[in-house]
C-alpha cells in the first residue's frame, strides 16, 4: 500500500498489475514482440477490466476517474511494455479529445464505442514535412456538400492500422491564414476508400504498430468534424497536460520495469564467486537508477495532482516529459551493461526495452522542443 494514494488507487494500482501479469506474462510478451503482432484479447481485458471507462466522465458512461489515475494505469502497463503503453494511450487521449471538443452528439455516438471496446483510436499528426514543425502539415480537407475530401500523406501514425479503429487526423482546411487558425480535427475510420496503410518497419515498438497513411480523395462526413472547421489547434491544446503527464507515467514505468529487471538479475548472476550486485561498480549503477526513477516518478505524480487540482502546469508537466522520458533511455541503456551480452540477446528482456526506450525522447515532443518550451516559460523566449 502507497499511503499517497487512496484506497481505491492502491486497489486499481493492484488491479492493473494482476491483470498484466495474467494476460500478458513475459512469454506472451516475447511472442508478440517477435511476431510483431497486435495483441487484440489483451486490449479486450483492458476493456472488461474497465480501464477505457476510467477518465471519462459519468455521464458518458465513464468512471470519472482522475489524471493520477489515468497516470496509475499508463505506469502500470508501462512496466510491462512501452509499447502496450501506447496502445492503451491512444483510445484514451483520442476519446478525451472527443469529451472535451465534441458536440454532444458526438460524445454520444463515439465515447461508448471506444469505452466499449467496439471501436479503437489513434492519433495521426505528423508528416513527412511536419514533424516537430505541425505548422508545416500539408494533408487538406476540402468541403464537398456535407462531406469534407481528404487528401495528403501522414508519417509515424501508431496504432492506425488496428482492427476498427478510427484515425483522428489533423488536416489544413484554410491554408490561406497562420496554421493555428486553419487547422481541424476529423476522424476517420481505417478502412474508408481512398485511405492506404503502410505499416513501417522500425527498431522497436512492433506490437501497436507504426504506419504511414496517403489520403487519396477520402470522403469523411461533416458530422466528424470534432471541435468546428479551423478549429484544430484549439483541440491540441486543450488535451496537452493531461496528455503529456500520462505519456510521463508510461515513460515511468518503463523505467521501473527496467530497474526491477536490472536488480533481479544483478541479485541472481555471479561472476568471481559472488553475485555481480555486490560489486560496488554494479551496485552503484543501480542505486543511481533506482533514484532517478523516484525522482521521475514523484515529478510525474506532482503534476497529474497539480492537473487534477486545476492548476495550470505547462511547465512542471513539460519538465516531468522530458525527465521521464530521457530517465526511460538511460536507464535501459545501464540495464543492458548489467546484463552485458545476455542483453544483447533476444531471449532476454531488456534488449526490449532498450529498443523501445530509444524513441522515447522523441516521440510526443522531442527533449529538444521541451527545453525550448520550458526556456520559454521561464521568460527565455528566442528573439
Amino acid at each position: 500500500m502507497d499511503s499517497r494514494f487512496s484506497e481505491e488507487q492502491n486497489l486499481l494500482r493492484d488491479t492493473v498489475a494482476k491483470l498484466m501479469a495474467k494476460h500478458c506474462p513475459p512469454e506472451f510478451m516475447r511472442r508478440i514482440d517477435r511476431e510483431q503482432s497486435y495483441p487484440y484479447m489483451l486490449y479486450d481485458s483492458w476493456v472488461e477490466a474497465g480501464l477505457f471507462r476510467m477518465p471519462f466522465a459519468e455521464a458518458y458512461g465513464g468512471l470519472g476517474g482522475s489524471t493520477v489515475d489515468a497516470c496509475i494505469i499508463a505506469e502500470e502497463i508501462g512496466r510491462v511494455s512501452a509499447d502496450l503503453s501506447m496502445m492503451y494511450g491512444g483510445s484514451t487521449f483520442c476519446g478525451l479529445n472527443v469529451q472535451r471538443k465534441g458536440s454532444e452528439e458526438q460524445k454520444a455516438y463515439w465515447l461508448p464505442r471506444l469505452m466499449s471496446g467496439e471501436i479503437r483510436m489513434s492519433i495521426s499528426m505528423s508528416e513527412p514535412d511536419a514533424g516537430s514543425d505541425v505548422g508545416a502539415i500539408r494533408t487538406t480537407a476540402v468541403r464537398d456538400g456535407d462531406h469534407y475530401i481528404v487528401n495528403g500523406q501522414k508519417l509515424w501514425a501508431t496504432g492506425a492500422g488496428a482492427k476498427n479503429n478510427v484515425i483522428n487526423v489533423y488536416v489544413k482546411t484554410d491554408p490561406k491564414v497562420h496554421y493555428r487558425q486553419g487547422m481541424s480535427l476529423f476522424l476517420v475510420d481505417n478502412d474508408t476508400p481512398g485511405i492506404e496503410l503502410r505499416k513501417l518497419d522500425m527498431l522497436g515498438r512492433y506490437c501497436t504498430g507504426t504506419y504511414e497513411i496517403f489520403f487519396k480523395d477520402v470522403r469523411v462526413p461533416a458530422d466528424r468534424l470534432i471541435g468546428g472547421e479551423n478549429k484544430g489547434w484549439e483541440c491540441i491544446l486543450s488535451g496537452l497536460q493531461v496528455e503529456r503527464v500520462v505519456a510521463a507515467a508510461a515513460d515511468v514505468g518503463s523505467a521501473e520495469g527496467c530497474v526491477e529487471m536490472a536488480l533481479a538479475y544483478a541479485k541472481d548472476r555471479k561472476q568471481f564467486g559472488r553475485p555481480i550486485g555486490t560489486f560496488q561498480a554494479i551496485a552503484h549503477m543501480l542505486a543511481d537508477m533506482a533514484t532517478e526513477v523516484a525522482a521521475a516518478r514523484a515529478l510525474m505524480y506532482q503534476c497529474a495532482a497539480m492537473v487534477d487540482q486545476g492548476e495550470d502546469a505547462l511547465k512542471d508537466i513539460t519538465m516531468a516529459k522530458l525527465f521521464a522520458s530521457e530517465t526511460y533511455a538511460k536507464v535501459a541503456n545501464l540495464g543492458m551493461q548489467i546484463f552485458g551480452a545476455y542483453g544483447y540477446n533476444k531471449e532476454f528482456d531488456m534488449q526490449r526495452h532498450y529498443r523501445d526506450a530509444r524513441i522515447a525522447t522523441v516521440a510526443a515532443g522531442t527533449s529538444q522542443v521541451q527545453r525550448n518550451l520550458i526556456a520559454g516559460l521561464m521568460g527565455l523566449k528566442a528573439q
